[in-house]
This record gives structure tokens, C-alpha cells and sequence, in this order.
């Protein structure tokens, strides 16, 4: 069994699930009742918006990249199950979830659940883009925990 995913390919779905998120994101603080819930949306969207660019830059220099691995095609194989349980890897996901919601509460569970996501599935990415781009993907686990914890504050705060 080939590769499911080159390394690009996965930057690739990094790019959508930004999107994704900014989309999600822009439609909920829109629907917002709180002003709180609707400021903190309205930045999480600009955040998303700057980790397109982010991962847009390492798209651009990124190599074939071949995991270590216990047997051929193992971390493909797992990343692959990681995307395929991603809902913010498909196109414009973002936007329909977003629509579905009833509350600013649904909003924020689901905004948590969705950063989640994205940090394990950015941990695993790691794995298979070129060292050099490490200390990026990690600011952006950062970054997308600082997300998680504001969505969590949020939460406690309404």
C-alpha cells in the first residue's frame, strides 16, 4: 500500500481546516447574542485568517518528507484517520456547522471540540514536514491551545 498523504497533502488539509475555522468562526459572531462571544469569534476568525498564510508559507518550501516508520505506510495510515474524523477537512464545513447552531454555547463547544482537533492533527502534521518548519507548526499548537483556553473562559464566563 503506497502513501494515503504526502507531507504536502496534509499541509494542504491544514489550510482547509483554517479555513474552515475562520468560516466557522466569521458565521457564529455573526449569529452571537453576547457582545463577549461575538468579540472573542470575531478574533479567533482573524487568528484562522493568519494561520492560512502561515501554512501557505510552508506549503511553499516544503520537500518530500518520508516518516520513520514501523511498517510501510503506517503514519500515512494514521494521519488519514485522523482527517478522515477531521469534519473541518472538508470544504466549507466551516460555514455549514456554523449555521446549524442554535447558541452562543453550542458555538463555543464546538469551537473547543474543533481546536482540539486541530492541535492533535497539527502534532501529528509534525511528523511529516521538514524539521526546519517545527518551531512553526509548534507556535501554531500554541497558538491553537491559547484558542482553546479563551473558548473555555468564555464558557465559564456566560
Amino acid at each position: 500500500m503506497g502513501n494515503i498523504f504526502a507531507g504536502s497533502e496534509l499541509v494542504e488539509l491544514g489550510v482547509q481546516i483554517e479555513k474552515n475555522g475562520r468560516d466557522f468562526y466569521n458565521t457564529v459572531a455573526k449569529q452571537a447574542k453576547s457582545e463577549k462571544a461575538k468579540e472573542i469569534f470575531q478574533y479567533l476568525a482573524g487568528e484562522e485568517e493568519k494561520h492560512i498564510v502561515v501554512f501557505g508559507k510552508i506549503l511553499d518550501s516544503l520537500e518530500k518528507y518520508e516518516p520513520a516508520e514501523s511498517y510501510q505506510g503506517e503514519y500515512f495510515t494514521y494521519m488519514n484517520t485522523l482527517a478522515s474524523e477531521q469534519i473541518f477537512t472538508q470544504k466549507d464545513k466551516g460555514t455549514q456547522v456554523a449555521q446549524k447552531t442554535k447558541s452562543d454555547q453550542e458555538a463555543i463547544d464546538l469551537g473547543i471540540g474543533f481546536e482540539k482537533d486541530s492541535i492533535i492533527f497539527y502534532e501529528g502534521m509534525r511528523k511529516v514536514i521538514p524539521e526546519y518548519d517545527h518551531k512553526i507548526v509548534d507556535e501554531l499548537i500554541q497558538q491553537e491551545h491559547k484558542h482553546l483556553k479563551q473558548l473555555s473562559d468564555l464558557k465559564s464566563s456566560l
